[in-house]
């Protein structure tokens, strides 16, 4: 067990595991916690081979898998040899879904079936890519608009055939290449390497377990084959949360986080970005991915606002609760939560952004214009209200441009009289001024005058 919390804290954790191993009759279940990039809480209920799970046992990660994939198509779209708007007929001709850009199938959101054709695929050995290829045919295209989420087992299948073709080797020698060895994740192996949990299923009425098959899935391997451990998962979540190291750029990372496609569910909760899942809880938006394949169990998922990351692993086919995870860090929350770093003055603020600060309308709407200690700008309805709110960082040239919101990639342009002191906010045309419709500022200024109601 690892853990730097307080025993209350603890407590509080492990009883929630705990209750999800005894009352789900989990064989094994290992979880843990993650905040600025330490494994600050880990522990593990049931048994591994008569001893306790530790953070160096194998469990099969299913789906998680993807992620690895995602990663991999990002780097080739990084070094030009891809574009997401690529069609699939580009690179891997001759299938129903070679009008389908890249992009829709990384995201879920190509309208390609769920699950290749043949028998079920995770209970039997894969085939070849070109066996794959072949079934993907008008048949495995569902009448869904192109916008749509819809998972696809399948689209990763292809996606680690694309990998393969355009590296010149096997999609998993290519991942070991270039992300497992660079983040020294030397524990996530395509077929299982002692020690590892064997894959169960628990008898729905009677305390027995059944050993589940774990084929290797051939061309299926993509979407679902990998094994790993708790400490690889954890350098996983961090290269999740930005710490990419070599392996990608964190602004890809973060491109990889922005939902592509929604699951239009009764609550817009879940969804898909470039390769990794996405959900909300509490206020939270955390991406990463869940992971099941017979036997097994698994998800890591990372809150990169607040820099944390929950894992958990277990060898049972079914059981485990989705909640898990967030109910972890949901218990860090309450019984421990952040506390806030002492504000202190900075010395290095450029003074002259003082005369930008303050209170700007956009029409008759109040807004206020901070400067934050990064030395961006921040623009956001003032008095409370909510509304539309970027960040904006300069670009040398007196210009600004935003990062996050409704003005994201918009310029932000200072506007001065003659005097050069700031009189309006020119915002991609929108017009913010130091008083409601300034009569010496552009559209909308100048305008004919406040007056009474009804006069």
């Amino acid at each position: 067990m690892v853990t730097s919390l307080l025993p209350s804290t603890q407590r509080a954790l492990l009883r929630r595991l705990a209750v999800e191993q005894s009352e789900n009759r989990v064989p094994s279940l290992i979880a843990g916690l993650l905040r600025d990039g330490e494994t600050i809480w880990v522990d593990s209920r049931g048994q591994v081979n008569g001893a306790p799970a530790s953070t160096d046992t194998q469990y099969r990660i299913g789906s998680i898998t993807k992620t690895f994939v995602g990663v991999m198509v990002m780097r080739l779209r990084d070094e030009g040899r891809l574009d997401l708007t690529d069609k699939l007929d580009e690179h891997l001709p001759g299938t129903a879904l070679g009008d389908r850009s890249l992009g829709e199938i990384l995201s879920q959101s190509s309208g390609l079936t769920a699950e290749p054709a043949g028998q079920w695929w995770e209970r039997t050995p894969g085939g070849s890519p070109e066996e794959l290829l072949a079934t993907v045919d008008g048949s495995a295209i569902r009448p869904t608009p192109r916008h749509q989420f819809h998972y696809s087992n399948v689209g990763f299948g292809i996606l680690g055939e694309l990998v393969a073709r355009l590296r010149g080797a096997p999609w998993h020698e290519v991942m070991e290449r270039e992300i497992l060895r660079p983040l020294d994740m030397r524990r996530t192996t395509l077929s299982p390497v002692a020690p590892h949990a064997e894959g169960l299923a628990v008898h729905p009425w009677a305390d027995v377990v059944l050993p589940e098959p774990a084929e290797d899935t051939g061309a299926m391997a993509p979407a679902g084959q990998l094994w790993s451990t708790f400490d690889d998962m954890a350098r996983w979540a961090r290269f999740v949360l930005g710490d990419t190291g070599e392996v990608l750029h964190p602004d890809t990372v973060a491109e990889m986080r922005v939902p592509g496609s929604v699951d239009d569910g009764p609550e817009w909760r879940s969804g898909y970005g470039l390769g990794l899942q996405l959900i909300r809880n509490n206020g939270r938006r955390l991406a990463g991915h869940s992971g099941s394949m017979p036997g097994f169990l698994a998800s890591v998922w990372a809150d990169p606002a607040e820099n944390e990351a929950v894992i958990f692993m277990a060898n049972t086919t079914a059981g485990v609760t989705g909640a898990l995870g967030t109910d972890l860090l949901d218990a860090l929350a309450e019984h421990e939560p952040r506390i806030p770093a002492p504000w202190v003055p900075r010395p290095d603020v450029d003074m002259g952004l003082l005369e930008l600060t303050g209170e700007w309308y956009w029409g008759p709407s109040p807004h206020v214009l901070r400067v934050l200690s990064n030395g961006l700008l921040d623009l956001r309805p003032g008095h409370g209200r909510k509304g539309r709110a970027s960040r904006f960082r300069p670009n040398g040239d007196g210009t600004w441009t935003g990062l996050d919101g409704y003005y994201a990639g918009e310029t932000l342009r200072i506007g001065r009289d003659a005097d050069g002191i700031p009189n309006h906010l020119n915002l991609n045309t929108f017009i913010f001024t130091r008083t409601p419709y300034a009569a010496d500022a552009p559209v909308p200024g100048g305008v004919a005058g406040w007056r009474p109601a009804g006069s």
